[in-house]
């Protein structure tokens, strides 16, 4: 039963959900925190690793939770839940495509999502932010702790961005800041 309600779960937030991975996030957190599969604490260390992760954020995220609650099929369950609304709409998308990318009413509602999925990825990002750096990745409701260490490292890392954009007239590559991330952290948390 848990494996369909795992599959059950995440397609619905694969078709419900505008905008990628990031914009999952909210509502991934409502679901799989309110049902008592993982914690909220889990949950920020799952978005953490699969940010990390080569590969789609999304996939990463439903097969980390997935394999939590379930093993390996569950992970398996999620994660063809998660991608399975996009598949087949994208095969629709695809069957109709030259009425799709013309229709008006289509363009404006696609427009219209536009800004819902930045402020979901915003909020996010905001949230996030707080717990980690106020809260110590716990939820908001636990006991502030401001964690100086991740601050500094934050500013330094954002400091380290701007000044190669500066320089090099380009974005760094994300390859090249998790490595940097992970090697800062273990200097600043192990020292």
């Amino acid at each position: 039963m848990i494996f369909f309600e795992l599959f059950y779960t995440f397609f619905l937030i694969g078709l419900f959900t505008f905008g990628g991975g990031y914009a999952m996030i909210p509502i991934i957190q409502e679901q799989v925190v309110s049902k008592g599969w993982i914690t909220s604490e889990s949950l920020t260390d799952f978005i953490a690793i699969s940010e990390a992760t080569p590969g789609p954020f999304a996939l990463n995220i439903s097969t980390f939770v997935g394999s939590s609650v379930g093993g390996a099929f569950g992970a398996v369950c999620a994660t063809i839940g998660v991608i399975l609304p996009s598949l087949i709409i994208i095969i629709i998308i695809a069957m109709i495509m030259k009425k799709f990318i013309t229709n008006r009413y289509v363009q404006g509602a696609l427009n219209g999502v536009k800004p819902i999925v930045l402020a979901l990825i915003l909020a996010t990002a905001i949230v996030l932010f707080i717990k980690v750096i106020f809260f110590g990745g716990r939820s908001l409701s636990g006991e502030f702790n401001f964690d100086r260490k991740s601050f500094v490292l934050l500013i330094t890392l954002l400091m380290f961005i701007i000044i190669f954009k500066k320089i090099n007239k380009k974005s760094i590559n994300p390859i090249l800041l998790l490595g940097l991330s992970a090697l800062m952290g273990i200097i600043v948390f192990t020292i």
